[in-house]
């Protein structure tokens, strides 16, 4: 273990599933990542091992099936992973948002029909909120179901899909008018749907169309789609909870579990990014020393390896603050902001300390270099971030004149 990012007060059960996880990343991820990754192929043989480790179900409760393991757990292990390979982690953000969505404001029938499938990895999850016409702007969602008997008709074009090929449950979030009439607030009239579908590209099912893998300037590996639903129909037992209406508030708890995961992601990119930046300032030499001799070389260091520290601090204070049951979406916008823009930074000066080599695709820096900007938009900008923290803050700090 690297003496950066180091978590205290964790259980033994804790230090036992990460250094578990470290060292299937350092076997399994690390040495394939970067060709599979050029590649843009799917990492099965990963994805299989993560399996059987039981990280797929790994925050789900026990009674289903699950290590039943806290959110800082499960953010100490998407860290780690990330470390080897992005891709890797957003394999499972997205499964996990879905699960920990169901188990929070699922029916009884809900949870005990997908949570146990979820927890073996059997069921893949993915969920869906932008769309085409819209980024951060969720009310703008034009996407509808529309009420037919026992059932509901959904029409719409979802973008950005994550795992939308090879999830065979995505979360869906629609505007719903069935008991919320003309002028209801945008937020009251949105609920998400839980649909199941067929892994792969093509019509998925009758109604729903996955037209294939999104063309990525990194964050490779992993199938980013679009989801087209063309009067798809989904039964009423379907609807998350069981009540329209409620989708909006389901979709933001489970982004506050996604924001966590993103900034555990711009952690672990950043820690390799370090790993290489420190490694080769003591390989490569110029005017007959180290470069890492070099005291502007000596100040890159220092200075990633402090937004190392302050990154996973913020990360692990906001994924504790969920654990604990009380309202994260400061510390969670907190943490996502300064891990992802702190990853940018140490992964540009890791690059910048490669020179001319870190644009060679041989080199790791390479890859690393095209992904982070992914961690910048993913969850949320960081204006998007900076509203909610600026609004928390201003309800925290109300001056009562």
């Amino acid at each position: 273990m690297s003496r950066l990012a180091q978590t205290h007060g964790l259980t033994d059960v804790q230090r036992e599933i990460l250094s578990t996880v470290r060292d299937f990343v350092d076997k399994e991820i690390i040495p394939v990542a970067t060709e599979l990754e050029h590649r843009d192929e799917y990492p099965q043989d990963i994805v299989d091992g993560l399996k059987e480790l039981g990280l797929f179900g790994l925050m789900i409760p026990e009674e289903y099936g699950g290590l039943g393991e806290s959110l800082l757990t499960y953010a100490l292990c998407v860290e780690e992973i990330a470390r080897g390979w992005m891709s890797v982690s957003g394999i499972i953000n997205t499964h996990f948002i879905v699960a920990y969505m169901l188990k929070q404001h699922g029916t009884r029938e809900q949870k005990d029909h997908f949570l146990p499938r979820m927890a073996a990895g059997d069921i893949r999850g993915a969920f869906s909120m932008s769309e085409p016409a819209l980024g951060s702007d969720v009310s703008a969602i034009s996407s509808k179901a529309v009420k037919d008997g026992e059932e509901y008709v959904l029409n719409g074009q979802k973008m950005w899909l994550t795992n939308g090929g090879t999830s065979s449950l995505v979360a869906v979030l629609v505007k719903s008018d069935e008991g919320h009439p003309e002028g209801t607030a945008p937020h009251r009239s949105m609920t998400t749907f839980l649909v199941e579908k067929e892994p792969g590209f093509g019509e998925v099912r009758p109604g729903l169309t996955i037209p294939g893998k999104i063309d990525k300037m990194g964050y490779k590996g992993v199938d980013t789609t679009e989801l087209i639903m063309d009067g798809l129909r989904i039964p009423a037992n379907r609807v998350l909870g069981g009540v329209t209406g409620r989708g909006f508030y389901q979709m933001m708890d489970g982004v506050e579990v996604g924001r966590v995961n993103v900034a555990a992601r711009g952690c672990g990119v950043a820690q390799r990014a370090f790993e290489l930046g420190v490694r080769y300032a003591q390989q490569r030499h110029t005017f007959g020393k180290q470069i890492a001799q070099h005291q502007a070389i000596q100040f890159k260091l220092a200075e990633m390896a402090t937004k190392v520290e302050a990154a996973h601090a913020m990360m692990v204070n906001a994924a504790r603050k969920k654990d604990s049951g009380e309202r994260n979406d400061l510390e969670a916008g907190m943490a996502k902001y300064l891990a992802s823009e702190y990853c940018k930074e140490v992964v540009e000066d890791a690059f910048r300390i490669h020179g001319g080599y870190g644009f060679s695709k041989e080199y790791e820096i390479e890859r690393l270099y095209r992904e982070a900007p992914m961690l910048l938009i993913g969850e949320g900008t960081a204006e998007i971030q900076k509203m909610i923290i600026g609004r928390r803050l201003l309800e925290e700090y109300r001056f009562q004149g």
